[in-house]
């Protein structure tokens, strides 16, 4: 940053994904869970540094390759993306179906004459209206940029798919239909999803295991059944977001979380935890059995 100042913006982020498993990253904005997936592909900006190792099955390091090699073989091919702002992501002056056209021809090698119908069905799979094909970007809903972008994910049946709230703008029912087609995804053929959102109705749909971050660190992993039945979440902050839900005790959390360039000596989470003690406030807890706290 500005006058040789360093964020971290993600510390110590260790997460497993098997074939056929979808991990949900939760988390309030600005915890660092975007900066996650943005590093796994390469598309961190110019000034951010990494370190650790991010690897695939056959043991290829994401965090290795150069930009040519992303670009060519991983991008869409064997990571695939739902990026958070779709319309940021989409070119202005092209319609729908040319998106969809190109990405199937790149990534499937369809022949020319059956393009269309290809584009067609990409769009049918994540709920995209045919009557929009022809649109560009800016005529798109909020909603609808987000199924454009989900259904060009999609086409190349990466591996890995990164969907990065992928329901932003979509209503209850699309919701559940879009979080369907994901769980098909990775079920049906053995693909794995991490899926980051803030809809934890659509992360109790859809994930085995949940993964909790707060300012830039992971704070709780559990199995889904367990996080959102019994015996619950561990960690204070993640009982907060469940019981923060409507249908729970619709009870938020007090306070704002630290800025990553500004964070406590102790725990994070410690001025807005009600248990939080004079060891809290010291002493950073380690990550251990699943869950970072010191009264887990």
């Amino acid at each position: 940053m500005r006058g040789g100042r360093y964020v971290a913006a993600v510390t110590d982020a260790t997460l497993a994904l098997a074939p056929g498993a979808c991990l949900a990253l939760v988390g309030e904005s600005g915890c660092g869970k975007s900066v996650l997936a943005s590093a796994l592909l390469g598309l961190l900006p110019g000034n951010a540094e990494t370190a650790g190792s991010a690897r695939l099955a056959d043991g290829t390091d994401l965090l290795a390759l150069d930009e040519r090699t992303l670009a060519r073989s991983v991008r869409g091919r064997r990571v695939a993306l739902v990026p958070q702002s779709p319309a940021a992501h989409l070119t202005p002056v092209r319609t729908i179906r040319s998106h969809l056209e190109e990405t199937v021809r790149e990534l499937t090698g369809t022949a020319r004459a059956d393009l269309r119908e290809a584009a067609e069905a990409a769009a049918d799979r994540a709920a995209f209206p045919a009557t929009h094909l022809d649109r560009h970007p800016h005529e798109l809903s909020g909603g609808l940029a987000q199924r454009a972008a989900t259904a060009l994910a999609l086409i190349g049946d990466a591996p890995l798919l990164l969907a990065d709230e992928p329901t932003t703008g979509l209503d209850r029912d699309l919701v559940h239909r879009t979080v369907d087609e994901l769980r098909a995804h990775t079920r049906d053929a053995g693909r794995a999803l991490l899926m980051i959102t803030h809809d934890l109705a659509a992360a109790h749909r859809i994930a085995d295991t949940v993964a909790v971050m707060y300012a830039g660190r992971i704070v709780e992993t559990a199995p889904a059944e367990a996080f959102f039945g019994a015996p619950g979440p561990r960690h204070p902050y993640a009982r907060g977001l469940l019981d923060a839900l409507p249908e729970r005790a619709f009870a938020p959390i007090p306070g704002a979380p630290p800025e990553l360039g500004a964070l406590p000596p102790g725990c994070a989470f410690a001025a807005r935890c009600p248990r939080a003690d004079s060891r809290c406030r010291a002493d950073r807890p380690p990550f251990t059995e699943g869950v970072a706290c010191h009264h887990a």
